[in-house]
């Protein structure tokens, strides 16, 4: 859709003219929609045909198109090519791809240019601890969060929050605090077993520490978003969209979860988290998957 607009204003007919936002925005769809070849073939015709110099975020647009892909080496060839220091956009687009497509190895390379561009972001070093503790590099992990402490950055503590009647719950992982705790853990326990009944297979490498097989299906199981979610299906109607916002990035077992619990259910879930909008609906997400 995003393409025939576009070329509905190339057409004769039109008065307007594509400028510099019409490519990011054109670029970003072709990213979410996987369509390489046309969003390599957008990105060329900006110079070409339409006389605009590609900026940073078009760069940035095309290092995540390429990410979301697996195409990993590509991305980091095209942005060694690029005719200005790469941004912090660029090397987060990297960064964020090598944590989905568990490069570690590229995903460092990635990090080290965000810790000289942005030192004071922790978030960065949260991504490639992750990243690492993902690919059983415990010990390498375990590095990264002392190196946080080191330089005295603060690493924000993980919640997640939900509404209900004009009232915000907050939640933090392992949660049970809340008034209806006793209600919210047999909701998470009912929700665990029909998932997996369905074929949910909890997925341990989002723990974050080196524990027993056992200890990390249980650590995934019981982060923040899910027991917001688990409270919010039993507070909230079931025609009503459920809505959590959570302050750091969801993790690749909720992610799965979630898109099992939207079916399940056949309750529409929305999760804000601090890179983008996921919109879940019968085991579909709206990022597609690229969370």
């Amino acid at each position: 859709m995003a393409v025939a607009v576009f070329e509905k204003m190339l057409s004769s007919c039109s008065e307007m003219i594509p400028n510099y936002v019409t490519f990011v925005c054109l670029l970003t769809a072709c990213s979410r929609a996987g369509n390489v070849e046309l969003g390599m073939d957008i990105f060329a015709s900006m110079r070409r045909r339409h006389a605009i110099e590609p900026g940073p975020e078009h760069y940035a647009c095309i290092v995540d198109l390429l990410g979301r892909a697996g195409m990993l080496k590509q991305a980091y060839d095209f942005i060694m090519k690029t005719p200005f220091r790469p941004t912090i956009s660029i090397w987060g687009a990297l960064l964020g791809a090598c944590r989905i497509h568990r490069n570690p190895e590229l995903g460092r390379i990635a990090a080290e240019n965000l810790f000289q561009l942005d030192p004071k972001d922790s978030g960065n070093f949260v991504v490639l601890s992750n990243s690492l503790a993902a690919a059983g590099r415990w010990e390498e992990a375990t590095n990264v969060r002392k190196e946080i402490k080191d330089i005295g950055l603060k690493k924000g503590t993980g919640c997640s929050w939900i509404a209900v009647k004009n009232e915000v719950h907050i939640f933090q992982a392992k949660d049970t605090f809340h008034e209806r705790n006793s209600e919210i853990h047999a909701t998470l326990l009912e929700l665990k077993r029909d998932m997996e009944e369905a074929g949910y297979i909890a997925d341990p490498t989002n723990a974050l520490y080196d524990l027993e097989e056992e200890e990390k299906v249980s650590e995934v199981w019981l982060h923040s978003e899910k027991i917001a979610l688990a409270f919010g299906l039993i507070s909230i109607p079931p025609a009503v969209p459920i809505r959590i916002t959570k302050n750091l990035r969801m993790c690749g077992d909720c992610h799965s979860a979630f898109k099992f619990i939207s079916r399940i259910t056949g309750r529409e879930l929305i999760v804000r988290d601090n890179a983008r909008f996921h919109q879940f609906l019968a085991s579909r997400c709206s990022c597609k998957d690229f969370w």
